[in-house]
């Protein structure tokens, strides 16, 4: 599902909705966006907020359940058909939170791991975040990962709060 207005200059670039989120058609609507708007340092006013923050999505619907009863993954053609179309709607955006293994695959050509990926944040920023999926399945990764929260979710809170509101760092 997608979710922007062209003016947005924040874009959260996700994996695919979850069932929940799928059946209420508004994304991250979910425990895994709460997580997500703790990292970010937004609220629901804000996250919502179509004019400043677009939401796109790898796949635009929920791809269903494997075997094990996971989500599946994106399907490639969703991204393949869709996310271009999209993503040149969205001239302003100013930041890139990419959300989860595929997003990295898709706008970094990432092919190293979810860790190695998000461990090399610097070098991507200010322009691009590369976050793990805020999934509660992820809560050991982020306990064995404390860098994580103590180097990365700062930084990222300071440029949200940057290309959102023009707000600097006291530092």
């Amino acid at each position: 599902m997608v979710w922007f207005r062209p003016g947005a200059r924040l874009l959260i670039a996700g994996q695919a909705p979850g069932l929940r989120v799928h059946g209420s058609g508004r994304p991250f609507d979910d425990p895994s966006g709460e997580r997500l708007r703790f990292w970010l340092g937004l609220g629901a006013s804000e996250f919502y907020d179509k004019d400043r923050v677009a939401i796109a999505p790898m796949a635009f619907c929920f791809p269903g359940y494997d075997a094990r009863g996971s989500d599946l993954p994106p399907p490639p053609i969703c991204g393949q058909t869709w996310h271009g179309r999209v993503m040149a709607h969205l001239r302003a955006v100013r930041l890139m939170v990419l959300v989860g293994g595929h997003a990295h695959r898709y706008h970094l050509g990432a092919q190293a791991s979810v860790t190695d990926t998000v461990r090399r944040w610097r070098d991507h920023a200010p322009r691009i975040f590369a976050l793990p999926h805020p999934s509660w399945r992820n809560s050991g990764w982020l306990r064995k990962n404390p860098w994580f929260e103590a180097e990365v979710l700062p930084a990222l809170r300071a440029e949200v709060r940057q290309v959102l509101y023009g707000e600097h760092d006291p530092d």
